[in-house]
């Protein structure tokens, strides 16, 4: 199987890990995986800012690019949602029906990671190797806008070695939304201590999740009141192997 790697705009610039950690999992399923250059952002901040025209150049780039992959692996399920969510409507508003149509074609083959690893492959153990206590920190998008369900707990549960610890009210968002942590900075902090509170009380190692977005937000604060959890991307627990173990970083 053939696979174009979409790795975000926000994975690219500060969390490039995550990239290497999904090249390295799927290379060892037997995927061949393209990365195509021209690749920038999936145009979520614009859109949701108001600046339809340039999230309309984006998405637009987006499906010229990626319309004659076999399908497209996002480690990010923000960025899927925007995809599957805003896409449409967006070369609707702006009366281009021809690329409406090319996206519809094109959508079907569009995936979060996890997603492609079991809907896709049709995998849940894909040889992972962590020994660690983890926990899942259920993000916004994956959880209320592609209803990814079980599929991470599924693929956690096959990982060896991996202790699970469940989080308590999973369906809480951690405050982060993008532009939201910074206009309304006081409600977005309240919202990030409460879900610290439930993560800290697992007493796990690790918390992960489907997006580095949130996972930034968490670990800022976790990184300022000095604690010992610490934030995997989910690609990086199923990348890790016996052989090459994740590393607990100091």
């Amino acid at each position: 199987m053939r696979a174009s790697l979409f790795i975000t705009c926000y994975n690219d610039t500060l969390f490039p890990e995550t990239g290497r950690a999904v090249v390295r999992l799927l290379e060892r399923l037997g995927v061949e995986l393209d990365f195509l250059p021209a690749q920038t952002c999936c145009g979520q901040m614009h859109a949701n800012t108001g600046f339809r025209t340039e999230a309309y150049s984006q998405a637009k780039r987006f499906v010229k690019l990626y319309r004659d992959a076999e399908c497209v692996v996002i480690p990010s399920s923000s960025c899927v949602a925007m995809i599957r969510d805003q896409y449409s409507g967006l070369f609707e508003e702006l009366g281009n029906e021809e690329l409406r149509k090319q996206f519809a074609a094109l959508l079907p083959r569009v995936y979060e990671l996890s997603e492609f690893l079991t809907d896709k492959l049709g995998t849940e153990d894909v040889g992972a190797y962590f020994p660690h206590r983890v926990t899942y920190h259920a993000s916004c998008h994956g959880l209320r806008g592609l209803h990814v369900g079980d599929r991470p707990f599924r693929l956690l549960s096959k990982v060896r070695g991996l202790e699970f610890v469940p989080l308590a009210n999973l369906e809480r968002c951690c405050g982060f939304g993008g532009t939201f942590s910074v206009k309304n900075a006081e409600v977005s902090t309240a919202m990030l201590e409460t879900k610290l509170t439930d993560m800290l009380a697992t007493d796990a190692e690790y918390c992960t999740a489907l997006d580095n977005s949130c996972l930034m937000h968490l670990s800022g604060a976790l990184h300022r009141q000095k604690k010992s959890l610490q934030t995997i991307h989910l690609a990086g627990i199923l990348a890790s192997t016996a052989e090459h173990p994740h590393r607990l970083t100091a």
